[in-house]
Formats: structure tokens, sequence, C-alpha cells
């Protein structure tokens, strides 16, 4: 459950207009959306059995080639075909 006090909250718009500047290989933009989700980075990490840092480093990997993919609803198998 978010907690009200959470400087990482941002506007469904903020978030989108961040999204499309990350799109467009914007470093701040991008810098943001790492910001915005390394809480949730790290947390998940936990449940890699990986080295903190590699399973970091992994989900970080991911997420930014999550973020570039032309569209988001395909999955990267899918582009080979």
């Amino acid at each position: 459950m978010e907690k009200e006090t959470d400087s990482n909250v941002i506007s469904d718009r903020e978030f989108l207009n961040l999204l499309e500047a990350a799109k467009r290989r914007n470093p701040d933009a991008i810098l943001q959306l790492l910001n915005l989700f390394k809480e949730d980075i790290l947390n998940v990490s936990r449940y890699i059995y990986l080295p903190t840092e590699d399973a970091v480093s992994t989900i970080t990997l991911e997420f930014l080639e999550l973020i570039q993919r032309k569209d988001p609803a395909s999955k990267p198998e899918e582009k080979n075909k």
C-alpha cells in the first residue's frame, strides 16, 4: 500500500511524460524513472537467487530494455519473428 508521505508518488501525466522522454533517450528522464522504481527494484532483487548487485543490475537492464521497446505489449521473442 502506498504511503501518503512517499516522495516518489507522481501523477499519471507526469509518469507518461517521463516515459516518453525516456523513450527518446533523455538521460534525466531515465534517471528519474530509475529513482522512482528504486525501492521496488531492491525489494524484488531479494527474491532472485543471485548476489544483490547482480539481481539489481539484471532488473534495471530489463527495465531499461522495456522502456526502449517500440511496442510495450510485444514480448522480446516476438520481435525476432
